[in-house]
């Protein structure tokens, strides 16, 4: 009985001792990690790299648009898109971008209501109260920027905002996004140069 106990233990120890296929064990559970973190680091490269061709692309556009020039043939909205897909070098589907140009009396009115008369002072606007139109749409908004690209001396903001198709869904939640997707924005506020007001085309009406 003893012997047959001493040749168990001995084959269980052979057992152990056996690395036969410990490579293509290790490999099975490293495997799907070494590929989450590879496939990360490509996903979020490409997230950097669309983020800053994005406001690169939006300041050459802003840069553009403030010189109140209106190219032949085309529109100053239309330049500003063709500029924006020349910078992001095809990585942006421009029928998807969303962009946005709002003409405000100032920098400090970015972003900024339209002024009211708060009658019952509860800091919220209130239907019935007076107002001041700012953007002239004939209702009071929470932001007073105008849609446009500006007249002479305006101050204008950019706004780019898109939905960036991740490689790899699975990591959307991760990355904050959903869908698949990862939403991308820039932003830019410029002065329109004082350029003769014929030159201009566009004033504060319209809207990219």
């Amino acid at each position: 009985a003893n012997r047959r106990i001493g040749q168990g233990f001995r084959k269980v120890l052979a057992f152990w001792r056996d690395l036969r296929g410990v490579s293509a064990i290790e490999f099975a559970i490293m495997a799907p990690i070494l590929l989450m973190t590879v496939t990360g680091i490509m996903e979020v490269s490409m997230i950097l790299a669309v983020s800053s061709l994005l406001e690169g692309g939006l300041r050459d556009a802003a840069r553009f648009g403030i010189t109140g020039y209106v190219p032949s043939g085309t529109t100053r909205e239309d330049q500003i898109k063709a500029i924006i897909a020349d910078a992001t070098i095809g990585l942006v589907d421009m029928t998807k971008a969303e962009i946005t140009t709002l003409v405000y009396p100032s920098f400090g009115d970015i972003g900024q209501p339209e002024p009211w008369d708060d009658q019952n002072s509860n800091g919220v606007y209130d239907l019935g109260e007076p107002y001041t139109d700012i953007n002239g749409n004939g209702q009071w908004d929470a932001d007073m920027g105008a849609a446009g690209l500006g007249g002479p001396g305006e101050i204008v903001l950019y706004k780019i905002k898109y939905n960036l198709a991740l490689m790899t869904p699975l990591l959307a939640p991760i990355m904050g996004g959903s869908d698949g997707q990862i939403t991308l924005t820039a932003s830019i506020a410029v002065r329109n140069e004082p350029y003769p007001a014929s030159a201009g085309g566009s004033g504060t009406g319209g809207g990219t």
